[in-house]
Parts: structure tokens; sequence; C-alpha cells
């Protein structure tokens, strides 16, 4: 996937993700907000980096373990931020083929990217 097609992926479903979160809320505090948008506490995660985190888990990259770690998060955030993005993705018609680079850690991920690795191709799953 190129930088242009992830781009395009997380602009499309960014509105309807921030509008089904918004709805969430309001059903979980049962009426409209006390505060303005904006007060409080800060979501972990971006909308852009859910939008991510599940583009890399429906890609096979890693399990949700290795993903919180990425992104310096805990599993159950990363696997909330999956379940909701899903989808919404799928609405979307995006679908995510599974990549043939599987990492358990961290640190296979870093090693996968250093220089010397980059010139490695990864082949194709079809």
């Amino acid at each position: 996937m190129t930088a242009a097609q992830l781009e395009q992926l997380t602009r499309t479903p960014i509105p309807a993700l921030e509008d089904w979160r918004e709805s969430l809320r309001h059903q979980q505090r049962g009426g409209n907000r006390l505060r303005g948008r904006g007060a409080g506490a800060k979501d972990t995660l971006t909308a852009p980096d859910r939008i991510l985190a599940t583009v890399l888990h429906q890609g096979k990259i890693g399990a949700h373990d290795l993903l919180a770690a990425l992104f310096g998060v805990t599993r159950s955030t990363m696997s909330r931020a999956v379940q909701e993005v899903q989808p919404l993705l799928a609405e979307h018609g995006h679908t995510i083929p599974p990549s043939t680079a599987r990492f358990r850690t961290p640190a296979d991920v870093a090693a996968f990217l250093t220089p010397e690795a980059v010139q490695r191709e990864i082949k194709s799953a079809c």
C-alpha cells in the first residue's frame, strides 16, 4: 500500500468514525455533553492511528499485543480501536489483503526495517 493510498483510506472513514464514537458516548452519558467538545482527557489513539492499526491488523502484520506495543497503548485499547474501525472500513468497501510479513515483537519490526532489510522484497500473497 502506498502512502497516497493509506492517506485516502484514512481520510474517507474519519468523519464516520468520529460521528459513531460521539453517538456511542452520548448513549453512555445518557444525554448531551456537559462540557464542550475537546474538554477532558484526550484519546490515546487519534482517528488516523486507529485506522492504521486496523489496516495492520487486517493485513495480519501482527497481533493486538504487537500493535499495542508499537502504538504505546494497552492491548485492550488496541482491541477496542480495531473493533470500532473494522465495520467502517467494510462499509466503505475497503478490504485489506493479508501480508506475507508476520511479526511477533517490536524488535522483529525494527530488524525488518533496517536499511539492509528494506531492500528485501515481500512476496505477494497472490
